[in-house]
């Protein structure tokens, strides 16, 4: 099939389906005309990849599930390996939650604060009202929402 039909069969792109087999995740072979066409369990491949990165993974923690992309992963029993990538993932997405909680509560405290005192409020450099100090726009890792938006 080509790549069209697979992405409409699988529920994604064609964009995603080369960004796939590029990480090496499937494989497709050429017809005479250079157009990529795919086996028939290539539908299950981009499925199970699918479901991985829908549960949390990032596609390099994909690569390290290739061998068994071919089965219906939901129904089987991860590995040693599989569990500990997903464990490794749920920290750093629990690390992610706690920072953008952090700069969430410093950004409500902050607009509270300048709430109750809107009338004599402190004025930044920028003619902007100051935030409360240990409250400043951007502190703490680049996942806070402080962040500049290129930089996340």
């Amino acid at each position: 099939m080509r790549i069209g039909e697979l992405a409409r069969r699988t529920g994604t792109t064609t964009r995603a389906l080369r960004h796939y087999e590029q990480a090496g995740l499937i494989a497709s072979a050429r017809a005479a005309n250079g157009y990529r066409v795919y086996e028939e369990g290539a539908v299950v491949r981009v499925s199970n990849i699918r479901y991985l990165l829908g549960v949390g993974l990032t596609l390099e923690d994909v690569t390290a599930f290739a061998s068994c992309l071919d089965g219906h992963m939901p129904a089987r029993a991860p590995s040693a390996q599989g569990l500990a990538i997903a464990r490794e993932r749920l920290a750093v997405l629990d690390a992610r939650i706690a920072a953008q909680t952090e700069a969430r509560d410093r950004l409500a405290a902050a607009l509270a604060s300048q709430s109750a005192a809107q009338s004599g409020a402190r004025v930044g450099s920028e003619g902007q009202p100051a935030f409360p100090a240990g409250a400043q726009a951007g502190a703490g890792s680049s996942t806070d929402i402080g962040a500049p938006l290129g930089s996340r």
